[in-house]
């Protein structure tokens, strides 16, 4: 069942990352992680539905999208750079198929992470922040969506990889079999992975080669 939503906030996270919170629908379930289709309610729009992921709470009294725009493409994202407060979205169907099972390793690439915001916060708000790590890569600093929050959550156990800058506190290059070595430690259970799916698979072959059981690896599979 589709709902309506008014626009409550619209602001820029990054350069390309918008984040929008808008009023909460009458009847909504999700989890920390889970995504909606969501399109926008304006003449020629409403049909055009774009995957986009929670990045506020089950509890929260608003729903907030954070979400990187592609002008270029001439779509959704592009439109969305139009909207302001008192526009309307469209919120459709909820799923997702990454959700918190315990302690582990978050392996993020660009926008991928924003399913982590969610889960990050929950686990923060309750106190079970644990031994979780976030291992975030992106071109530069610039691109870093939540740098600061990320850190607060979660101190030393934020690792950042930057692939087209070297700066001093951050790995440089690309993910790669050895970093996530060095990286986890004996608490490391679960491996979480969300971002572009070229990314994705790389990083599914660098656990393999570290003997890292399919069961204890979380992925978005849309």
């Amino acid at each position: 069942m589709s709902q309506i939503v008014k626009i409550l906030s619209i602001e820029n996270l990054t350069h390309d990352v918008l984040r929008i919170r808008t009023e909460k629908p009458a009847v909504i379930q999700y989890n920390p992680g889970q995504a909606a289709d969501i399109s926008i309610n304006k003449s020629g729009w409403e049909q055009e539905l774009r995957a986009f992921t929670f990045t506020s709470l089950p509890e929260d009294d608003f729903i907030e999208f954070s979400i990187k725009t592609y002008p270029s493409h001439h779509g959704v994202t592009e439109q969305l750079l139009s909207l302001s407060k008192g526009d309307e979205l469209i919120i459709h169907d909820v799923f997702g198929d990454i959700g918190y099972k315990g302690e582990g390793l978050f392996i993020a690439g660009g926008a991928g992470v924003t399913p982590f915001i969610a889960i990050l916060k929950h686990l923060e708000k309750n106190h079970t922040i644990g031994n979780n790590k976030l291992l975030f890569a992106n071109k530069s600093r610039g691109d870093i969506i939540l740098e600061d929050k990320f850190k607060d959550i979660l101190g030393d156990h934020f690792i950042n990889i930057l692939s087209d800058e070297d700066l001093d506190g951050y790995e440089h290059g690309f993910i790669s079999a050895d970093l996530i070595q060095k990286i986890k430690d004996e608490h490391t259970k679960y491996y979480y992975l969300c971002g572009p799916e070229p990314m994705m698979q790389a990083v599914e072959k660098q656990l393999a080669s570290l003997s890292i059981s399919n069961e204890f690896i979380v992925r978005e599979g849309f």
